[in-house]
């Protein structure tokens, strides 16, 4: 079935709109502010300066001509004042802790940023009197996992197991207060706002200099000529493109500012026999590479990650006609393309991967 995640009704939905983005600076929020400015919107983002130098934001940054404000996700005035003089159509809040390992070391500021970011987020949208669609990114890590053989769908029980998973799924109690008590649907006329949350499986692409996550890792290492280290070379992903849940994230976005009876949570990953093993990925990236090794961490003090995770992405292609268009193996060989060859012109190497992607 041809996918609806094209440039003819992307465009159609975010061409002339205004669009703002928390996180903006981040991976996911560089690559998806790329793709909104190809497109013809008017982007805002609101974001911290990225932590570290190599980033996909400061290679790109110069050639974007996106509004940046650099400000905290806690600072609820701040927030709110942008958002409410931006007036926008549609936002996408991606600000965030993203990383697993480091809300064991920061595990009540992960809570701060994920949930009361999000409910700051929502309180000033209360303020903005126009309409707007609302997608709220959360992660695939809000399931209560039980690490078993299983696809988890969108009403199944969240949990979490370290800081930043509980976070989310925290994140995501807030999104569902706020629509129940701010923006109910039943109520769509008098305050016009639609809001949904997505959760995507593990996301990875060109750009991502991160610590901590696998690609970046594995890229540092192939550069440095040393052997992989694989902290879990056994547990089982639902490794996505970046492009992936973005243009779910797009399509959803457009389709809720087009038709308000949208709700809930989407999952977005793979197909059921679309996952791979950490050391499957890390074989697939060598050989993109060329060359280099991997060998097991035999560390055994390390902190709990989730051995085994599997999503059900029947909802979104139902009820919105979203597909992956990618296998995991084509994922982890554009993504090593990226590093290979976007060196030079990244701007202009990344919009080619998003046009590629769009004419799939």
């Amino acid at each position: 079935m041809e996918s609806l995640v094209n440039k003819s009704i992307l465009t159609s939905y975010y061409t002339g709109k205004k669009v703002f983005i928390t996180g903006h600076t981040g991976f996911k929020g560089t690559w998806l502010s790329l793709w909104l400015e190809s497109l013809g919107a008017t982007v805002k983002g609101y974001a911290l300066a990225p932590e570290l130098p190599e980033c996909i934001f400061n290679l790109v940054n110069q050639d974007q001509k996106i509004e940046s404000i650099i400000a905290d996700i806690r600072d609820k005035e701040r927030l709110k004042k942008e958002i409410i003089s931006f007036q926008p159509d549609y936002i996408f809040h991606l600000a965030a802790q993203p990383l697993v390992l480091r809300s064991y070391e920061i595990p009540s500021e992960t809570f701060e940023v994920n949930a009361v970011g999000t409910a700051n987020v929502l309180e000033s949208i209360i303020h903005l009197n126009k309409k707007c669609a609302i997608v709220i990114i959360t992660t695939d890590k809000v399931y209560e996992n039980k690490e078993q053989d299983i696809l988890y769908k969108e009403d199944d029980r969240l949990g979490g197991f370290d800081p930043y998973s509980a976070s989310k799924a925290c994140a995501e109690l807030v999104v569902n207060s706020f629509r129940n008590s701010f923006f109910n649907n039943k109520e769509y006329a008098l305050h016009q706002k639609s809001i949904v949350s997505v959760r995507a499986g593990n996301v990875i692409g060109g750009g991502d200099f991160s610590q901590n996550r696998i690609i970046p890792d594995i890229v540092r290492y192939l550069r440095e000529n040393k052997e992989i280290l694989l902290r879990n070379p056994n547990s089982v992903r639902p490794w996505q493109h970046v492009l992936e849940p973005l243009g779910g994230y797009l399509l959803l976005g457009g389709m809720l500012y087009e038709n308000n009876s949208l709700s809930g949570a989407y999952n977005f990953g793979p197909y059921e026999k679309d996952h791979l093993t950490v050391k499957e990925l890390a074989t697939i990236a060598i050989n993109m590479w060329g060359k280099g090794k991997y060998k097991n961490d035999d560390e055994i003090n390390k902190p709990h990650e989730a051995g085994l995770l599997k999503l059900s992405i029947d909802k979104a292609i139902n009820e919105i006609n979203w597909h992956p268009k990618w296998s995991a193996q084509q994922a982890v060989e554009a993504t090593i393309d990226w590093y290979k060859n976007a060196s030079e012109h990244p701007y202009t190497f990344t919009l080619e991967q998003i046009n590629h992607y769009m004419q799939l």
